[in-house]
């Protein structure tokens, strides 16, 4: 799937002056949703456009905060349509169909699993993660988790991940020489692939930290 998307970028980036930013919102929506589809291909070309001022505005910097901003509201806009979609079908039926819609049973069970153990913080965290990051929305609709808890946890994954890849296609913006499309976002992936490890770091110790709030948060108010 990756190497056909790549292969339309180029035609594309013609529209990217114009319509750009509502196309990264538009990918990153369907990338957040059930539909399999990868972030790399959206964010990493935004970042480098922006860059090298293909985007609407023209100067870079701007342009690079508007790409995030329009990558992030893509990612809340698929987060939500599966967060009501879980509300308003049920389990039974999710997993039952689910998978006429992408929607793997192993997967359903795996990101119930991961949200019964870990609850909103999965939220979070798992939005960092592959192969779970965009179907973690769905338990936290089954189990009717707090609409502004939801936002915030979904949005603060989401912005750090959509910030990660938009800046990696910056960074590939401003080496020497040229590379195709499909080059740039495959040496996005194994760049965060190779450097996982500090992500998982950053994850743990962010985890901790919220645990130690909440479990202090927690204390003073029966002492209360």
């Amino acid at each position: 799937m990756t190497e056909a998307i790549a292969a339309s970028l180029d035609s594309l980036t013609a529209c990217a002056p114009v319509w750009g930013l509502v196309l990264i919102f538009v990918f990153m929506t369907i990338e957040s949703s059930f539909i399999p589809f990868p972030s790399e291909v959206v964010m990493i070309p935004a970042g480098f456009l922006a860059c090298r001022a293909g985007l609407t505005t023209g100067i870079p910097v701007v342009d690079l905060i508007l790409a995030i901003v329009c990558g992030l509201a893509g990612s809340m806009a698929g987060a939500y349509i599966n967060y009501y979609l879980a509300i308003w079908l049920g389990r039974p039926f999710l997993h039952r169909y689910g998978k006429y819609f992408f929607l793997k049973e192993a997967a359903l069970d795996r990101a119930e699993e991961v949200f019964r153990e870990y609850g909103e913080l999965a939220t979070f965290v798992c939005r960092l993660l592959p192969a779970i990051r965009q179907i973690i929305s769905i338990p936290a609709g089954l189990s009717k988790m707090e609409f502004k808890r939801f936002s915030f946890f979904t949005a603060l994954g989401a912005g750090i991940w959509t910030t990660v890849l938009a800046l990696l296609g910056w960074y590939f913006a401003t080496l020497a020489g040229d590379m195709t499309y499909l080059e740039m976002i495959n040496k996005g992936k194994t760049m965060i692939h190779d450097n996982y490890i500090y992500v998982i770091i950053a994850l743990v110790i962010l985890t901790a930290g919220y645990l130690f709030l909440h479990h202090k948060i927690m204390k003073s108010k029966v002492q209360e």
